[in-house]
């Protein structure tokens, strides 16, 4: 079982690359969906939400984690992995820096987050680590993530806002944009068209589902799992919009 959580819908972005490229791994995904948005609350709160879905998975036999959120993988992934030495846990975080040094040719990389995420420099550090030449540039994104949860994906209001948010880092001339939030990829279209065809824009969820493949983890097949925190029919509606399929979600009050 491979456990999956976001502070909502968009972490399905990252199940689905998973799915794609491990068919046969079982999933336990948890969307936190009463308490989103992750990116305006403080270091201390993300980390005691974060553990406490970590607990909730932890008790359905996950061994393998999947921090699917920025925000908790920038302000808790290196705080959960030395209160659960006992499990493994990959962020997706170090896996978009990954893709971003592969992708970029002129080593000028954008990368576009919650407040949180941007804030804390995380993706500055771990792209600098893997290669100090790479120029960085950065941009806090806050309404993307809400305008995704609330299907506003294809409305001219959220091009509008694209077109503000962008605007420096066109100027920037960056040659890749990483999308930091794993909501992002569902504004991806919007977002290329506005970056222009010299920016490739990239999501990280491909680079974890490779990442996880390689480890060659032996996984134990058993029924997927939903499971959100406040169960709406919009949300439903969204995660097929991601899947490709009818999923059965169950509303979770343990944490």
């Amino acid at each position: 079982m491979i456990g999956v959580f976001d502070s909502g819908v968009g972490g399905l972005t990252v199940v689905k690359e998973i799915k794609k490229i491990l068919p046969d791994v079982s999933i336990i995904y948890v969307g936190d969906t009463a308490r989103l948005p992750y990116g305006n609350k403080s270091r201390e709160t993300i980390r005691k939400y974060s553990s406490e879905i970590v607990d909730f998975l932890k008790d359905r036999d996950c061994k393998t984690i999947v921090v699917a959120c920025n925000t908790a993988s920038a302000l808790a992934g290196d705080y959960l992995r030395e209160k659960y030495p006992d499990l493994k846990i990959y962020d997706v975080v170090s896996s978009g820096a990954e893709a971003a040094v592969e992708t970029t040719k002129k080593k000028k990389v954008g990368v576009i987050g919650t407040t949180a995420t941007i804030n804390s420099n995380i993706y500055n550090k771990k792209i600098s680590d893997i290669n100090s030449e790479i120029e960085v540039s950065v941009q806090a994104c806050p309404l993307f993530a809400p305008l995704v949860e609330e299907n506003w994906t294809n409305r001219p209001e959220t091009k509008k806002i694209a077109r503000v948010y962008l605007k420096d880092l066109k100027l920037k001339k960056i040659d890749t944009l990483l999308l930091g939030c794993t909501h992002y990829p569902l504004l991806e279209k919007t977002i290329s068209g506005v970056m222009g065809k010299r920016t490739k824009v990239i999501a990280s969820g491909e680079k974890m589902a490779e990442k996880l493949k390689n480890e060659k983890i032996n996984f134990t097949r058993g029924e997927d799992q939903y499971f959100v925190s406040d169960l709406t029919e919009h949300f439903e509606k969204l995660a097929k919009k991601i899947l490709g399929e009818n999923i059965k979600i169950k509303k979770c009050t343990m944490f």
